[in-house]
């Protein structure tokens, strides 16, 4: 429930502070008018969203065992690539969001009717894609094992709203978020959560015939770990921790988790470029005599 909070409160805030100062420039450049093209773009995302996510919930049921888990395990492969992206696009570009997302709004503004409100949507309706198939994703590896499908949802609506109130937060002006620190932080984290979202698809791969090795355990910790326990749900929950992990789960997991994390410390660490210094005027007077 945690993982999936967490993974609502980033993407989702990350679609507020958006949403935040695209209405507050426009606010405070007197061009009120353009108001219901941003709302218009933002509904249009969430409704793409939320479409996208029902698609992905009912779309496979129809279809056999193997075909679902097919299906399942390209997916959560496929969220893992979009969310390692964002982690390390969002590592680089919170600080220059608002700047760009301003320039934006100068170019939309004097362009078509509509061009605002597709600046907005394009800005919201990745975050919601890429949330709604991460969450899916996230979710199908907590519940695989009869858990409960309601936590892991409860604790993603939790996590957007949160982000729907920082959001409003930091456009009255009540709050200072460090983006920085707090998107270094989350982006950590999420590459452990993701791990666990790559090793249960590719559980899923070999469930579904696609890869080899479904018996062949690294460790089978069921004895000591009671998957019906509560310490066992947090662990599913938050790292998708399998008591049961094939050879090929654990290959994957360290082959993921390890060189992105070590990548993705070493270019959050590394110092921001220092201004360049001016360039000396190559005409220069007579020299002091």
């Amino acid at each position: 429930m945690f993982a999936n909070y967490l993974i609502g409160l980033r993407e989702g805030l990350e679609a507020a502070l958006v949403v935040s100062i695209l209405i507050a420039y426009v606010v405070r450049t007197d061009r009120r008018e353009l108001l219901p093209r941003i709302w218009a773009g933002v509904a249009l995302a969430v409704g793409v969203s939320l479409l996208f996510g029902a698609a992905l919930t009912f779309g496979p049921r129809g279809l056999t065992f193997e075909a679902q888990e097919m299906i399942g395990g390209t997916l959560s492969i496929l969220s893992v690539g979009l969310v390692t992206w964002m982690i390390f696009w969002m590592a680089g570009a919170a600080r220059g969001m608002g700047a760009q997302l301003r320039g934006k709004v100068d170019e939309a503004a004097g362009k078509a009717r509509w061009s605002l409100a597709l600046v907005a949507m394009l800005a919201v309706g990745r975050e919601g894609l890429e949330t709604a198939l991460f969450l899916w994703a996230a979710t199908k590896a907590t519940t695989s094992d009869g858990g409960s499908t309601w936590a892991p949802l409860v604790g993603a609506g939790l996590g957007l709203a949160t982000a729907v109130l920082l959001g409003w937060l930091f456009y009255r002006g009540a709050l200072r978020i460090n983006l920085t620190a707090f998107f270094t932080w989350t982006g950590a984290f999420l590459i452990i959560v993701a791990g666990g979202v790559l090793s249960y698809g590719v559980h899923d791969l070999q469930e579904a015939g696609v890869l080899p090795g479904l018996n062949n355990l690294l460790f089978d910790v069921s004895d000591v770990i009671d998957p019906g326990t509560w310490y066992a749900t947090l662990l599913k929950g938050i790292f998708n921790f399998s008591p049961a992990t094939t050879v090929l789960e654990a290959v994957a997991w360290v082959a993921y988790v390890v060189p992105t994390m070590l990548v993705y410390l070493n270019r959050v660490r590394r110092p921001a470029p220092a201004p360049t210094a001016p360039v000396p005027s190559a005409v220069a007077g007579p020299p002091a005599s």
